[in-house]
Formats: C-alpha cells, sequence, structure tokens
C-alpha cells in the first residue's frame, strides 16, 4: 500500500503520527506539573498559617511582658509593646480568619479563640489601670488571683490545637506532593523513549521506502557519470514519485546511449576529415593526390577496390581518364576512360550524384588477394565537385555494406578534394601564365626598344619636314615670279602633305602602342609590389629563424654568468655577461628587423581607444626618470591648458612612438635635458584638430643634409665606421610609419650643436577607415643599456580610462593591495572594496605586468586569478613562490575552478571559487588584514618524540614564529580548538590515534579554514597512502638527509617568512636548496630539437636542476625515443623541424594512449598570431617562443610536472 502513496503523504502521514503521539505526552506531562504546582501552593498555604500563628502566640507575649514591666516599674515606655502588640493581634486573628476559611475545624478554634484574646487582653487593660490609679501594690493584689495565667493557658491551648491540624495537613499534602511528582516523572521517564521508538520505527519506514530507492538511483547515477552507460535503475511497480524518477532516469539513460553513439560518429567523421585536409595540403601533383585518397579513404570505410577518374578537358569532349587505383587489376574487356553517361562512372559525372549498388552480381568483378578472390556485395560511384562541376570520379567496391557514416564520410571528403583538385590545377595554371608572362616581358622590352628606334626616326622626318617648310618658303618668294615654279612648287606641296599624314597616322598608331605598353607597365609594377611584400614577409621569417641560435646563445651566456658551480674567475663572468649583453643587442636588432617588416607587409593593426594625457604623462616618467637621473639631465613633460580630455588613438603604438623619440633624446644628450611638450597644435598647415608631441633636447643636433635619411631604415646622422653612438637606424623608420598608420606625422627642427626638437602630430579622433586590420603581435621596446636582469619587467600594460590604481599615490607605510585579474568590472568591484578595508590598490589585467608590479612594488598582499589571458595564473603563483624577493607575500586565489587543495599546497594563503558573493569578498580582504597584523606567525608541531619536536623548533627558530608541541592526537584536537594556527607540522606516528584519521578529522572539523600542513615522517610510505596524503596534506617530507632543509623551506613558504630577515645561517640553507628544486629533480624531460645548439643549451640549464634529458633531432626521432623511455615526464617540442613538424610530432605522441596526458611544450622561433591556438590545437599542454625565458620555461615545467 505504501507503494502507491506520494512521497509528500508518507511524509505528511509520519509527521501527523508524530505530532500526536507529542501532543499525548505533552498532555500528560501538564496535567502532572499543573498538580505538582497545586500542591506546591497548599504547602505554601499552610506554611503561611503557621507563621500567623506563632506570631499570635509573640503578640500575645509581648503584651504581657509590656504589661508586666509597666506594673513594675509604673514607666510609660513599656506600654508601647503592649500597645503595638494589641493592634498587631487584632491584625493576625483576622488574616488566619482569611488563610483558614476552607477549614471549618480552624473557623470553630478561631472562633473560641476570639474571646479569649479579647478578655485577656482587657483584664491587661485593667490591670495596667489599678496600677495607673492605686499603685503597685493593688496592682500585685490583682495579679496574684492567676485569673490572667489561666486565660494565657487557654490561648496557648487552642493555638496548640491549631498548629496541630497545620502540621497534619501539611504532612498530608507533602505525601500528595510526591506521590505526583512520582506519576509525573515516571510519564516522562517512560513515555519519551516510546515516543522516540515510534519515532525511529516511522524513520526507518520512511528510509526503507525512500531512502533506499534514492540509493539505488544514486549507485546507478555515479556509474552513468563515470561512463558507465550499460546500467539502469531496477524496475519496480511503485506509483510515487520515486518510481517515475527511476522510469524517467531510465530513459535519459537510453538518450544518453544514443547522443554518445552519435557524438562519437560525429567525431569519427570530424577527426578523419581533419586528416585528410592536413594531408592534403601543400599537394602539388594530381597523380599524388589521387593515390593518397584511395589507400587512405580505402580502409576508413571498408572498400578492398577502389579506381580514381580525373576529367580531362583538354580533349573536344569532356572524358574521364584512370588517374589511379586500389587493389585493382585491369582487365582487357574494361575501358579505362569514359564519356558522361557511359557507364556507371560516366553516368555518376553526368547526374553529379552518387550512386550506390547492392547485391552485386558474382561475375562483375572479383577483389583478389594472395590466397583467393571473392565478389564485393556493394559497389559506391562518387562524383568530386568543385562549385557545381566535376572535377573527378571516385569508386569504391567492398565485401561487406557500406553504413551511413561511410557514405556521409565518402561525401564531405569527394568536397575537399575537389577544391584540393582545383587548387592543383591553378596552381599549373598559374605557373604556365608566369611563364608566358615572362616571354611577353620580354617580348615588350623588344617592343619597346622598336618604338624607341621607331620615335627617332619621325624626329628625324619631323626635322625634315621643318626644313621643307623652310625651302617651301624661299620657293613661294621664288613662284610669285612665275606662275609655272608656282604650280611645280604647289604639286610637291600636296605631295608633301600626304605625306605629313601618313606620318601622323604612323604616330598615332605608336601612341596606341605606347599606351599598351603603358599597360602592361603598370602590371608588372603591380607584380614588384607583390615582390616586396614576398621579400618583406620572407625578411620577417628570416628574423624568426634568427632566434633559434640566438635562443641557445643567451641561454648559455646566462648559465655562465651565473656561476652556480662557482669554478669561473670574475673575469670569465665578466666575459659571459658581455656575450649575453651583445646577444639581448642582437635580439633588439632582430625585433626591429621584424617590426619593420610586418609594417611593410601590411601586417600591423591599429586599435584606437580613449587616452588620458595625465596617465600618459605618468607613465613616460615612470619609464624615463631613472634614465634622466642617471644621466644628471633634466626631463619635463608639460601638458598644455587647452589640451582636450582625451586623445583617441592607439595608446599602446602612441607609446611606442613617444618612447622612441624620448629614447634617443636621452641617447644624444649629455648635458642640460630633454623636454616633452603636449599641446593643440598651431601649425598652419595642419587642421586644427590635430595635437602636438614635441620633443626636445639639448644634445649633438642633426645637420641639414641629414635629416632626412635618418627617417630611412638602417641610417644614422653618423654612419661612419668610427661613429660615437651605436644603435640600428630603425626607431624613427618604425616611428615614421607607426604615425602614418595612426593618421599623423613626425617632424624635425634641429641645428648642428644646437640640440633638436621630433614633433608627433596626431588628430584627436582616429579615422576608422584607415585602420588596416593587421597582425599587433610585436611592439618595439626602447633601447636600454644592456644588463643581466634576474627577470626582464615589461612595459605596464595600459589600464582603461575608467579603471585606476593607487601606485602613483604610493606612500612608505600605506598597506597595498595587487589584483592579478583580466575582468574589468569584477577588478573594479573588488578594487573599491579594498579601499574600504584601507589598501592601496595595485592593477595588473595580465599576468606579466602581475610579476612586474609585485616586484617593483613589493605589495603587502596579491589577489591573483587562474585564467589569465597571457600566462597561466598557476605559472605565476610559481614565479612569486620561487622568487625570494615576493616568496613571503600572501596570495589569496580567485578562480573559477575547483582547486582549492593545488592553490594551497603550491603556497595561497586562501581559495575562493567563483562566483562569489560580496560577503565573501570582504570577509576575504578582513583574513588578508587579519594575517598582515600578525606579525608573530604560529606554528603547531605534532611529534611523540620530544628531543625530535625540540630540533624541528630550534631549525625553524623564534622571533617571528611562536611554536607549540604536543604529542597525541587528542591534544592536537584540542590546541586547534583554542587557537589559531598558521602552520602545522606532523608526524603520522601517534600513540593514540594514527596521523591520517587526525588529519582527516582536522579537516572535517576546521572546513576550509583548515591551517596548511605538513607531514614529516619517517615512515615509508606506499603508493596508496601518499596518494591519499596528497590529497589531504600540502606537503609530504620524509626524513632523510635533506629533510631538515626541505621542512625549513616548506615552513617558511606557509608561514610567508621574509627570506632577507632570516639569520644568516638559515638563509644560507635556504639558498643552497633553491639551487635544486624539489619539483623538477629527477625527472626526465625529452627534448626535440634539430638545432643541436639549442639541445646543448637547454640540456645545459635542466641538468642544473637535477634532471635526466633525452633528446632527439626530428620528429621521427622523438617518437622513437619516446617509445625507448617510456618513463620521460616532460616533453620540450620544437615546432619547424624536418621529416616530421613539431605539430605532426605532437599529434602522433598524442594518439598513444599512455602519452595522453604527457606535458608538452612547444618551442618556436616564431610567434605570429595564431601560432598558440595551433600548438594547443595540435595537442601541445603549453607553449613558449624563442629565445626562451628561462624562468618562464622553468615555472611551465614545474606547473606542468606538479600536476
Amino acid at each position: 500500500m505504501l507503494n502507491r502513496l506520494k512521497i509528500g503523504t508518507k511524509i505528511g502521514a509520519a509527521f501527523a503520527l508524530g505530532i500526536g503521539l507529542f501532543a499525548a505526552l505533552s498532555v500528560v506531562a501538564y496535567e502532572g506539573m499543573n498538580e505538582l504546582i497545586d500542591r506546591s501552593k497548599w504547602q505554601t498555604h499552610t506554611y503561611a498559617v503557621l507563621g500567623e500563628l506563632k506570631e499570635l502566640s509573640v503578640g500575645v507575649s509581648s503584651a504581657e511582658a509590656g504589661q508586666r514591666g509597666y506594673v513594675i516599674t509604673g514607666q510609660g515606655t513599656y506600654l508601647e509593646p503592649f500597645t503595638a502588640s494589641r493592634q498587631q493581634i487584632r491584625e493576625t486573628l483576622q488574616e488566619l480568619r482569611r488563610l483558614t476559611a476552607d477549614n471549618q475545624n480552624q473557623q470553630r478554634r478561631l472562633d473560641t479563640l476570639d474571646p479569649l484574646l479579647t478578655e485577656r487582653l482587657e483584664m491587661m487593660q485593667s490591670v495596667i489601670n489599678v496600677r495607673q490609679q492605686r499603685g503597685l501594690t493593688a496592682a500585685q493584689e490583682q495579679v496574684r488571683t492567676n485569673q490572667g495565667k489561666r486565660m494565657t493557658d487557654n490561648i496557648r491551648a487552642v493555638l496548640g490545637e491549631m498548629e496541630a491540624e497545620e502540621y497534619r495537613l501539611l504532612n498530608d499534602r507533602s505525601k500528595a506532593a510526591e506521590a505526583a511528582t512520582r506519576q509525573t516523572f515516571d510519564s516522562i521517564t517512560y513515555g519519551v523513549p516510546l515516543y522516540a521508538t515510534l519515532l525511529a520505527l516511522i524513520g526507518y519506514l520512511l528510509s526503507r521506502h525512500i531512502s533506499r530507492p534514492l540509493q539505488e538511483i544514486s549507485i546507478v547515477t555515479e556509474e552513468v557519470g563515470n561512463g558507465n552507460l550499460t546500467v539502469s535503475v531496477p524496475p519496480s511497480d511503485r506509483r510515487d514519485e520515486i518510481g517515475t524518477l527511476g522510469s524517467t532516469f531510465n530513459q535519459m539513460i537510453t538518450s544518453l546511449r544514443d547522443t554518445t553513439r552519435k557524438n562519437e560518429e560525429q567525431t569519427w567523421l570530424q577527426s578523419n576529415l581533419a586528416e585528410f585536409s592536413n594531408l592534403l595540403q601543400g599537394q602539388r601533383q594530381q597523380e599524388t593526390v589521387a593515390q593518397l585518397i584511395l589507400s587512405r579513404l580505402a580502409p576508413l570505410v571498408g572498400a578492398q577496390q577502389g579506381v580514381f577518374y580525373l576529367m580531362s578537358v583538354n580533349s573536344e569532349s569532356p572524358v574521364l581518364k584512370l588517374l589511379s587505383t586500389y587493389a585493382y587489376r585491369e582487365r582487357k574487356h574494361l575501358s579505362n576512360q569514359f564519356q558522361l553517361g557511359e557507364g556507371l562512372v560516366g553516368q555518376c559525372a553526368l547526374e553529379k550524384q552518387r550512386i550506390l549498388l547492392t547485391d552485386v552480381p558474382g561475375d562483375y568483378i572479383r577483389i583478389q588477394s594472395g590466397l583467393g578472390s571473392a565478389p564485393p556485395l556493394n559497389i559506391v560511384v562518387l562524383p568530386v565537385l568543385f562549385e557545381q562541376q566535376v572535377v573527378a570520379v571516385i569508386e569504391f567496391a567492398s565485401l561487406d555494406a557500406f553504413s551511413d557514416q561511410h557514405l556521409l564520410l565518402l561525401d564531405r571528403v569527394s568536397n575537399t578534394l575537389g577544391v584540393v583538385l582545383n587548387s592543383i590545377a591553378a596552381n599549373s595554371l598559374t605557373s604556365e601564365l608566369l611563364q608566358q608572362s615572362q616571354a611577353l616581358t620580354e617580348e615588350l622590352q623588344a617592343q619597346q626598344d622598336e618604338l624607341h628606334e621607331s620615335n627617332r626616326r619621325l624626329e628625324e622626318q619631323t626635322e625634315a619636314l621643318r626644313s621643307s617648310e623652310a625651302l617651301l618658303k624661299e620657293q613661294q618668294e621664288e613662284l610669285q615670279q612665275t606662275n609655272e615654279e608656282l604650280q611645280q612648287l604647289n604639286e610637291e606641296l600636296e605631295e608633301k602633305a600626304d605625306l605629313l599624314t601618313l606620318q601622323k597616322r604612323q604616330v598615332e598608331q605608336k601612341n596606341q602602342e605606347i599606351e599598351l605598353a603603358r599597360q602592361e607597365l603598370e602590371e608588372k609594377a603591380a607584380q614588384l609590389a607583390l615582390s616586396s611584400k614576398y621579400k618583406s614577409e620572407f625578411l620577417a621569417n628570416m628574423s624568426h629563424e634568427l632566434r633559434t641560435p640566438l635562443n641557445s646563445l643567451l641561454i648559455l651566456a646566462r648559465l655562465l654568468s651565473q656561476n652556480t658551480d662557482g669554478n669561473l674567475t670574475d673575469k670569465q663572468v665578466d666575459y659571459s655577461r658581455t656575450i649575453y649583453s651583445a646577444g639581448t643587442d642582437l635580439l633588439d636588432l632582430i625585433n626591429d628587423i621584424l617590426d619593420l617588416a610586418r609594417i611593410e607587409s601590411g601586417m600591423l593593426s591599429i586599435e584606437p581607444e580613449p587616452v588620458d594625457f595625465t596617465e600618459l604623462r605618468a607613465y613616460l616618467d615612470r619609464n624615463f626618470r631613472e634614465v634622466a637621473q642617471d644621466k644628471h639631465l633634466d626631463f619635463l613633460i608639460h601638458l598644455d591648458s587647452n589640451l582636450p580630455t582625451t586623445l583617441t588613438t592607439d595608446p599602446k603604438r602612441l607609446q611606442q612612438i613617444l618612447k622612441n623619440l624620448l629614447a634617443n633624446a636621452f641617447k644624444f644628450t649629455e648635458h642640460g635635458g630633454v623636454t616633452l611638450t603636449i599641446a593643440p597644435t598651431s601649425h598652419s598647415s595642419l587642421p586644427t584638430s590635430q595635437i602636438a608631441f614635441a620633443v626636445s633636447d639639448t644634445g649633438i643636433g642633426i645637420s641639414a643634409d641629414k635629416q632626412q635619411i635618418i627617417f630611412e631604415a638602417f641610417q644614422q646622422a653618423d654612419g661612419t665606421t668610427s661613429r660615437k653612438y651605436g644603435g640600428t637606424g630603425l626607431g624613427l623608420s618604425i616611428s615614421r610609419e607607426l604615425a602614418q598608420l595612426l593618421g599623423g606625422s613626425i617632424t624635425l627642427a634641429s641645428e648642428l650643436e644646437g640640440g633638436s626638437t621630433f614633433t608627433l602630430y596626431l588628430p584627436t579622433q582616429q579615422n576608422p577607415s584607415a585602420v588596416d586590420k593587421i597582425d599587433s603581435a610585436f611592439l618595439l621596446q626602447p633601447s636600454a643599456p644592456a644588463h643581466l636582469p634576474t627577470a626582464a619587467l615589461p612595459a605596464p600594460y595600459p589600464l582603461p580610462n575608467d579603471l585606476n590604481d593607487d601606485r602613483d599615490a604610493l606612500q612608505p607605510g600605506d598597506r597595498s593591495l595587487l589584483i592579478i585579474e583580466d575582468d574589468v568590472n569584477f577588478v573594479r568591484i573588488l578594487a573599491e572594496m579594498a579601499r574600504q578595508q584601507g589598501f592601496k590598490v595595485l592593477v595588473a589585467l595580465r599576468s606579466s605586468t602581475g610579476l612586474a608590479l609585485a616586484q617593483q612594488f613589493n605589495p603587502d598582499a596579491i589577489m591573483l586569478d587562474i585564467r589569465l589571458p597571457d600566462l597561466d595564473g598557476w605559472a605565476v603563483l610559481d614565479r612569486l613562490k620561487h622568487d625570494p624577493a615576493t616568496r613571503h607575500i600572501p596570495v589569496h586565489i580567485l578562480s573559477i575552478d575547483d582547486a582549492q587543495q593545488r592553490g594551497l599546497q603550491r603556497g595561497a594563503i586562501a581559495y575562493l571559487q567563483k562566483p562569489v558573493s560580496a560577503d565573501a569578498l570582504d570577509q576575504a580582504l578582513v583574513d588578508i588584514k587579519d594575517f598582515l597584523d600578525r606579525q608573530v606567525k604560529t606554528l603547531l608541531i605534532v611529534e611523540d618524540d620530544i628531543v625530535q619536536a625540540q630540533s624541528i623548533r630550534d631549525l625553524i627558530g623564534e622571533g617571528d614564529v611562536e611554536t607549540t608541541i604536543v604529542g597525541s592526537g587528542t591534544d592536537t584536537l584540542a590546541a586547534l580548538s583554542r587557537n589559531r594556527f598558521d602552520c602545522v607540522v606532523l608526524d603520522l606516528g601517534l600513540p593514540d590515534m594514527s596521523g591520517f584519521d587526525l588529519i582527516e578529522q582536522i579537516k572535517a572539523e576546521a572546513g576550509n579554514a583548515s591551517p596548511p600542513i605538513i607531514i614529516y615522517t619517517g615512515k615509508e610510505l606506499t603508493r596508496q597512502e601518499e596518494t591519499q596524503l596528497r590529497r589531504l596534506a600540502e606537503t609530504i617530507i620524509v626524513k632523510d638527509v635533506r629533510s631538515p632543509e626541505r621542512l625549513l623551506d616548506e615552513t617558511a613558504l606557509f608561514l610567508h617568512r621574509v627570506q632577507a630577515n632570516l639569520p644568516a645561517p638559515k638563509r644560507q640553507i635556504l639558498e643552497e636548496l633553491h639551487h635544486t628544486d624539489s619539483v623538477l629533480a629527477h625527472r626526465k624531460v625529452l627534448i626535440v630539437d634539430d638545432d643541436v645548439r639549442n639541445i646543448f643549451a637547454l640540456t645545459s640549464l635542466l641538468e642544473g636542476y637535477d634532471m635526466d634529458v633525452v633528446y632527439a633531432e626530428n620528429g621521427r626521432d622523438g617518437l622513437s625515443v619516446l617509445q625507448a623511455n617510456a618513463d620521460v615526464d616532460a616533453v620540450l617540442m620544437d615546432v619547424m623541424m624536418p621529416e616530421l613538424d613539431g605539430y605532426e610530432t605532437t599529434r602522433a605522441i598524442r594518439q598513444q594512449p599512455q602519452f595522453k596526458s604527457l606535458p608538452i611544450i612547444a618551442l618556436t622561433a616564431k610567434a605570429m598570431q595564431g601560432d598558440r591556438e595551433k600548438c594547443l590545437e595540435a595537442g601541445a599542454s603549453d607553449y613558449i617562443t624563442k629565445p626562451v625565458d628561462t624562468e618562464q620555461l622553468l615555472s611551465l615545467l614545474r606547473v606542468w610536472l606538479y600536476r
């Protein structure tokens, strides 16, 4: 019956029954409590009556005492007790009547007592009166009658009876109260367990009918979540929601099976299409394409024979000719070519439709092998079309039926093949036309020579005609003398006129030939421009290729300059630094050449946006203030008061131009200063809506004859071999090209030894039509003195106009927070909240800028996003924690990824998963402030060996760390409940519980607030135990010779101790330890590169970190080496290699199941747009450009090897 009820009905019925039982129990308890209260009230009533009786007795005694005192002394003061007691007795008697109104016996006694008291009081009053009137003797005589005593005894007797009655009632009521108490206690004592038992029974029944079926569905759901689609919920006759859920879930599993099958089919289709697309790229021969298609496509669709016919259009009518075959043996009675409509091949080409034959007769054709032959069951004939024109026909024969998936793949491949075949034909035609063009060029040159000769002859004839005209004038004068001579001359003149007309026609004909020649020359000029573009692209590619040998030079020079082994002299270290400096200069030259080539080849884009002049001034001041101070020069930046608020242009290109101009100004100025003036232009030849950026210096100046050539590439004012100033001569050339792209220009005003002024004119509004849609991957950086930095600091990435940080307002003592996050809206919210908490805010929208700001400003804390556009956040965290200057900075991670344990293990203080609420952000900032306020960090050492614990305390040291030592799991939990600890060092061997259980209990009780736990144990861990600990603890250290150094390093990381503030011996321990890297040490890396210099350089670098290196010089060898070294932990893959390039090698590696998750980092000397996406699409895990930044490479290796 329960199976037919809804879950709500079941729960409602159980709830109603529970409420009913509880109500019944409550009623019983309520009645018992009421009775207890009533009994208690009557007990209190009895005590009140007894009190009044006591007070009445005391009143009588007091009155008698007052009487006796007055009779004896005769003093009036002794009458005061008598007078007071007299009134009190009356009041007490009335209160007793009220209290005993329910007791008739007591009322009768009061009736007896009342006249006795009245009479006794009157008697005492009479004695007093006698004393007053007759004296002491008379009063004593009246007292000696003993009548007063008898009355008093009667009064006391009545009072005694009343007290006895009340004590009897008190005893009865106490017994009744005890009985009521016992009854109430029993009802509660036995009722509550009975009620709990009934509730447990109800809960059991509900669990049996609700929870267990739901658990069965949950188990099936987990199996489905793990990818097992063969399971299903057992069928049931339930009619409630669980039965509906089970049937619905079974329907979902069925639908999911169908969807998975369709996705697998689609994946198979897309992957094969992609393979064919890559396979056909770069092919130049139709025969090769046909053979590749047949050999690769036939096995995929299960075909055993295939033929490829190509459409030939050279003959009078289109003919399909046999071009290639697959497992096919020609037969005499079958033709190797077909016309349209002839046979199935011709009919397929005519209809432009696929033809599929099933149940093929046995004598149609036979598929032969070395063991025998058999007839096919199915034939498919496919047209290959390009723009609805048949270019080829493919036919396949199979022993099995072609599936719909096979037919769909054939149709898709035929579409791609049509484009490839047409492209090959077009390339062939282009080659022929190119040859014809070259022949026409030679012929045109010959015609031009003939035309020059014809023009020369025409000039001679024209001169002769002029002579003839002069002669004619003379003859005309002579003809005036005689008519006959005139007639003769007229005839000669007509002949000359006819000749002139003929010559004019020849000149017009020559002019037409000249026009045709001009048109042909224009075509040749276009071809020349195309050749120039090819030249620029070639120059760009060659500049990239120069990076490959330069990469090894820079890496080896840097390794030598670090002198890690200490076996080089100071002079040898200087030599290596000089090599590194020269290599850096060469890299700058390559970048300049690359920029110029990209500009000339039209591959540089402009991205206009508003530029704030105040921010621009601050940016340039930060970049050149130190240069000016080093050269003892004045540096001024003046903003005109009439400037508009913003300028719309590309901020990166504007910064690049101004940095080039300022760098040149400082370079050629030894005394005086440099001034940048920004103002609206008043130049007469320019529109008023332009801004002038004038860079003036007091340097050497430029002579007038050199002011034009300095804007040409590779030119300087002093071009002699003995020139004083170095440089490539590309800066001004690139700046001029960039200025033109921005719609502006650059002018120069200078005198030799009189300084120079370069003025950049830019329109206030960027014309969108002038912006070329071209690549902007590279930016030219200003030249600077070569040096060997520990880490390259890029120029700060500009912030949007509506997002400002506080870097220019930082003062000593300010508490600063660096936010590394690419979501501008989120940064704006977070920055405002941080300022409300008292932080000065630094903002970086890119990871490279964040690293630069961290090293420049050394902020108090960092909030870091993981998914950043230029460098993964995990790599940023790794760089921060491996740099002694930033290792101590607390980092709080904000990310959409659920990777809290990983973040804490890498040294972060906390982790928040997006989306995050404002309250959570506010609490995170409060926690950061609390952490910064605590100058002394707390460490808990869990070790049952007191000697070991004391040695750990001595190793870590005191001062900025407060250490607490406990020896058991119970004490650990108690200490964590009482105090807050920043880190825990834990030994697994404890006397009262397992270290594994203790960690799980700490995590369960503390949750996200659990402190970092470092496992420091001498126990040999099994793989299963190590895996379990990796999930729970931040670090595992097995005690050995180097374990104390590692423990000091890990505690310094999690306690965020400043390495520079540690005692000298501990700093030395950490510095020696950091020469090796626990993540990188003893890991095996495969380097695949065709340049042995790069292999040598990278091997030297990685072996310095105790890594094992194997290598291969091309892709094919790389695959072989990888098969022979299956324990390789990571691969560094060069992209451009002979035989098999890096893309194909990576794809081949990913096709092997055991290497699906092997980290592969692509290395390339080209940094073109789209290269990163292409590498990741091929299967690379990450990407880095040459020359390799060694710190970035090591960070990437740590990130991927740690996973």
